[in-house]
This record gives C-alpha cells, structure tokens and sequence, in this order.
C-alpha cells in the first residue's frame, strides 16, 4: 500500500543521562526516542485537550542502528504511518544528527490501539488514519 508522505519531525539534543560507558548514547535510549517520537506525533495530532479515550502500545520494535550519537548532538526524529489494518498501525522512525543528516537509527514499530477505558483493541478509524496522513 502507498502511503502519503508527510512527515512529523522533532529536534532533540543528547543529554549526559543518554550517555553509556562507551561514551555515545545507549541503544535502549534510541528505543525511548523512537516511542517519544510516536507519542509526539500522536499528541499533535490528537491533543490530549481534545479528550479522547485511546492510547498506543508497543507490539514490536525492529531498530537498526548506524552511528552513535554523542553528548550534545542535536538529533532529527522523523515519523510517520505505514500500514494501518484494524487496531494495529505501523510507525517508521528515523533518526539523524541535525548538522549533516547521517541517518544514525532506523525503526519500524507496530502499535496497537487500545481504548484507554477497557484496555481492548479498537478498530483505528479511517478519520484517524486521514489525520495522522496529514500535516500537523
């Protein structure tokens, strides 16, 4: 399926918490800005002040890792929407160092969509996907 391609990108810059022993930023770090990223792009398209009941959950992550990221790089993450099918909905991340766009990390997530309520999958509907499709 062909999707479109907008894209919803945000900067972050690595923190001395983000930093490992081998003095670039943990692998398990990338993890929470990939899910950062997503819930991000979530929140700007549907404001929690718009008092909707549905959250995301993880069902799978697929991260390959290119570059380290160092103290005090500014990062690009950029994601968007893959396939959606039912409650479930695939999320590409992609993250690069702002100065010269080295693509440092690659991830592929499927989500599932759950009402907040009942904790039980719900089915995304077409609005959402035209929403989180769209500009934002």
């Amino acid at each position: 399926m062909q999707t479109p391609a907008f894209r919803f990108s945000r900067l972050i810059t690595v923190q001395p918490h983000d930093i490992d022993e081998l003095d670039h930023a943990n692998n398990v770090q990338y993890v929470q800005w990939v899910q950062d990223t997503a819930a991000a792009h979530w929140h700007t398209a549907y404001p929690p002040s718009e008092g909707h009941s549905y959250i995301w959950v993880v069902l799978e992550h697929r991260i390959r890792y290119h570059h380290p990221a160092l103290l005090g790089d500014e990062l690009r993450c950029t994601t968007w929407i893959g396939d959606v099918r039912g409650a479930q909905s695939q999320r590409f991340v992609r993250i690069e160092r702002a100065a010269d766009n080295k693509l440092l990390c690659e991830a592929e997530t499927q989500w599932v969509f759950l009402d907040s309520q009942t904790k039980r999958p719900a089915r995304v509907t077409p609005d959402m996907v035209a929403r989180l499709w769209g500009p934002v």
